[in-house]
């Protein structure tokens, strides 16, 4: 589709429905575990521009072309910002939402996909960064929108104005298929988690805890 538009009514799209039952079947096979990471290395494209300025969604989609991944983007009425609206919308279970946090390691941009059951350990992500607990900082709405062109509750893992080095919870291993948001507070896309992996250079890593 050449535009995400909202649907109609306030069920989920028909092809979400198709989707969602595939994924919550294909969840449930095991996957090979993800290598772990000892310490993230810093690529060598990491602050190179990835896209022109465009519309956040029209960003999403062409990165997505480009990748090799499916493009499709799916708009809801309601809002997705938070993993568990996204949730409800989609119909898959927490875990499945891919969620895009910014980090900034001692001033260097990293992206952290995170599962959406999961929330961060800070202290596992800094050592992997190799930098102090205290070294390393969400960043803030406006530094987000600067570096990514998303605002918070819409940042996609791809797509950004910036490539970042990417670190991925090892526990989104766990599922075959997940969402992630596609640059806007309703927007969503589905992807084979490990192809998006692979598509970003993402490396996976112990990165989370359960929410206390």
């Amino acid at each position: 589709m050449s535009r995400c538009a909202p649907s109609r009514d306030s069920a989920r799209p028909r092809s979400t429905s198709r989707m969602s039952a595939r994924t919550r079947g294909m969840h449930k096979a095991r996957r090979r575990r993800p290598r772990r990471a000892t310490r993230l290395q810093v690529s060598a494209w990491a602050a190179h521009a990835t896209l022109p300025p465009m519309e956040p969604q029209e960003r999403v989609r062409t990165a997505l072309a480009a990748l090799g991944l499916p493009s499709e983007i799916v708009c809801f009425d309601g809002t997705t910002a938070t993993a568990q609206e996204a949730a409800d919308a989609v119909g898959c279970e927490l875990g499945q939402i891919v969620k895009t946090l910014f980090f900034l390691a001692d001033g260097r941009p990293t992206i952290a996909l995170v599962a959406g059951d999961r929330q961060v350990d800070t202290s596992a992500l800094a050592e992997l960064l190799g930098v102090g607990r205290k070294k390393l900082k969400m960043g803030a709405p406006t530094e987000v929108l600067e570096f990514t062109g998303f605002q918070v509750g819409g940042v996609a893992p791809v797509g950004h104005l910036h490539r970042p080095d990417v670190v991925v919870d090892e526990s989104l291993g766990r599922f075959e298929w997940v969402w992630a948001a596609a640059g806007a507070h309703n927007a969503v896309f589905e992807a084979v988690t490990r192809d998006l992996v692979a598509a970003i250079h993402g490396q996976w890593a112990a990165i989370t805890k359960e929410p206390a």
